[in-house]
């Protein structure tokens, strides 16, 4: 999952967190990863984790989360 601060418009938002997924998922691939077994998807700012308008809060909102299914 890739996911953005809300700086900047939505629009460039999902594509900055797509990119950032993407960018998760090629390493992964590089370093031995099936691509059968990854998937990426990008949120923008819409799932943000730190609350607020400080430099803190936009750093912890632009991240990548990596979930491993069983």
């Amino acid at each position: 999952e890739g996911h953005a601060d809300d700086q900047g418009s939505p629009s460039h938002n999902m594509t900055l967190s797509r990119n950032r997924a993407r960018a998760v998922m090629r390493y992964l691939q590089q370093h031995g990863i099936a691509r059968t077994r990854i998937d990426s998807e990008g949120f923008g700012s819409t799932r943000p984790v730190a609350p607020g308008d400080t430099p803190e809060a936009h750093a912890q909102n632009r991240r990548v989360v990596i979930k491993v299914l069983a």
